[in-house]
């Protein structure tokens, strides 16, 4: 080879290696930035909030995922502790309502549960929360209104609706959920810093609750953006729903610990005053809540599964 030819080989090799790494390195800034925008911060941290789509739900209130099942009439109490602000142990107890109540967000007939928070035989919290099933089978939280009391009073009503305010529905249970699946987010409010998400964190061969011993439950760990070193543990069983909480983490600082106690079939006279317990509810979130709340259409009786105005 003479040299001119070296020569040329040399200078065409100088320029195409520099193309070539300014090629790679601008890929992979675009892979990366492509990456934190659905990935997050780490491989574990799934996107910041769900692509929720009103269309996809034809029978949203039939809501059988064998994870968190959701008929009307079922009532979940639950009793353990908790530690309140000044680290002393309280007794905890939950009651969960599953109502013949139905209210539409965006566009989705939700099923609506009627829940009550106890501490030391205190009520503390009462809240409308709302659940829809995709045609995937997952259970999505559509929102909620939580009304917190100290001393009889109302002292916060944080609540949050998908569609206002920037909050986006997140998803409660999902159809077929897996161990090392990314997290996922279980409801995004900024305004009210509701950021929770879920992931698998193991399938526990057997737990016992009050109620019964159960087999292959599925545990999943709930953080939230202004706790990340806070862990609640949830514990699933299949055909009945949640059966326990229990926590891990240096973070968490409320150590709530709650075993189901008792599943029960409300009578039709109990399902009545849980109804109308639920409306006065909801007549306060309109008094409070008048910027979200009071966006949103009244609570109906019935379980109608038709989806209302979806394309708006």
């Amino acid at each position: 080879m003479n040299s001119k030819r070296r020569n040329s080989v040399e200078r065409t090799y100088v320029v195409i290696v520099p193309l070539i790494a300014v090629c790679i390195i601008a890929v992979l800034v675009g892979f990366f930035n492509s990456s934190v925008k659905e990935v997050g911060d780490s491989e574990n941290t799934g996107k910041k909030y769900e692509n929720f789509n009103p269309n996809n739900f034809d029978d949203p209130t039939n809501i059988d995922n064998e994870w968190m099942p959701l008929r009307p009439g079922m009532q979940l109490v639950y009793e353990g502790t908790t530690l309140d602000d000044e680290g002393e142990l309280q007794d905890h107890r939950v009651v969960i309502n599953v109502t013949d109540l139905t209210k539409v967000i965006e566009g989705v007939r939700t099923v609506v549960s009627w829940d009550l928070d106890y501490s030391s035989g205190e009520l503390t919290e009462a809240e409308l929360a709302f659940f829809a099933q995709d045609d995937d089978g997952n259970v999505w939280r559509m929102g909620e209104y939580p009304e917190e009391y100290e001393d009889g009073e109302i002292a916060d009503a944080p609540c949050w609706i998908t569609g206002i305010k920037g909050s986006i529905a997140g998803i409660s249970m999902k159809f077929n959920p897996e161990l090392g699946t990314p997290s996922y987010s279980q409801g995004y409010a900024p305004d009210v810093e509701f950021t929770d998400r879920g992931q698998v964190d193991q399938i526990a061969d057997e737990v016992c609750v009050p109620v019964d011993c159960y087999e292959n439950v599925l545990v999943i760990s709930e953080t939230s953006e202004a706790e990340p070193d806070a862990n609640q543990l949830k514990y699933f069983a299949r055909s009945c729903g949640n059966i326990k909480v229990g926590w891990k983490g240096d973070g968490e600082k409320t150590q709530e610990v709650l075993e189901l106690v008792k599943i029960n079939k409300l009578s039709s006279e109990k399902m009545e005053e849980v109804r109308e317990k639920a409306m006065e509810l909801e007549k306060s979130a309109y008094e409070q809540s008048k910027d979200v709340y009071g966006l949103t259409s009244p609570l109906e009786i019935g379980r109608s599964n038709v989806v209302i105005d979806n394309n708006r």
